[in-house]
């Protein structure tokens, strides 16, 4: 009995004190949040996302006032939220595929280059060492609070407010193809194409500009003789699977 209490009285000393900030500190993040969008009830939250381990530990605060556990709840809410927008936007999509273009959407440069974008680092919360060392730019680092962000905003909002947010700065990423390096474009339409007997598919290169040294080539993907679609690219293989990209979203969104 003795002994159980002074293992609870050592966990206690460890647990340290709360997270304290100024009200000038709390003005910042409140500026900050609003100026991406985001409207909220518990800006506690959305400190936390910022607090990295290392600035706890240096401050001596309970260690659970870090942003790893909302990092574990943001990494799932992010995946969900993806796996929906894919399933909803690539009709004719196979479950490999959509695997491969989640794992591309939210690998550690995909979330280190949004928080990149949207200022992340100037708001991290971080201990002295980290900061000498870089941390603030460091791009794990980067991932993992745009992953307790999101965490934070699901907390605190809901699964509407995160859809709305990522309908802000990731969707239209997708949806614009910035991860179409990832996926074969060309197989997904030849597939359609065969699977509904709808004709032959022919690519032809329509325009090449800029410089030898930066050329951009236009392709045109044509049905038989019908143009489907027509993309750009720094190589012939890319501009055809942009072409093709283009071919699929007319398919599925037949005006």
């Amino acid at each position: 009995m003795h002994q159980s209490r002074k293992i609870y009285r050592r966990g206690m000393k460890r647990q340290g004190k709360k997270l304290q900030m100024t009200k000038a500190q709390k003005a910042k993040y409140k500026q900050f949040l609003e100026s991406i969008g985001v409207t909220y009830e518990k800006e506690d939250l959305f400190i936390q996302a910022f607090t990295h381990s290392s600035y706890v530990n240096e401050h001596r605060i309970r260690p659970h006032d870090d942003n790893e556990r909302l990092e574990f709840l943001g990494d799932a809410v992010l995946e969900l939220a993806i796996s929906q927008y894919l399933f909803k936007l690539f009709d004719h999509m196979s479950e490999g595929e959509m695997t491969k273009l989640r794992a591309a959407i939210v690998c550690e440069p995909s979330l280190a280059k949004n928080a990149e974008q949207l200022h992340f680092g100037d708001y991290v919360l971080l201990g002295k060492g980290e900061e000498m060392t870089g941390g603030r730019e460091r791009p794990a680092l980067l991932a993992d609070v745009f992953e307790a962000f999101i965490g934070a905003l699901y907390l605190d909002s809901g699964m509407e407010a995160v859809y709305g947010f990522l309908q802000k700065f990731v969707y239209p990423k997708i949806h614009d193809g910035e991860f179409s390096h990832m996926m074969d474009f060309k197989s997904q339409l030849q597939e359609l194409i065969q699977r509904e007997n709808q004709g032959q598919v022919n690519y032809q290169i329509v325009q090449e500009k800029g410089p030898a040294h930066s050329r951009e080539f236009v392709s045109e993907v044509l049905l038989d003789e019908e143009p489907l679609g027509i993309g750009s690219g720094k190589s012939k293989k890319e501009a055809e699977q942009m072409a093709a990209q283009k071919a699929l979203e007319k398919l599925n969104n037949p005006e």
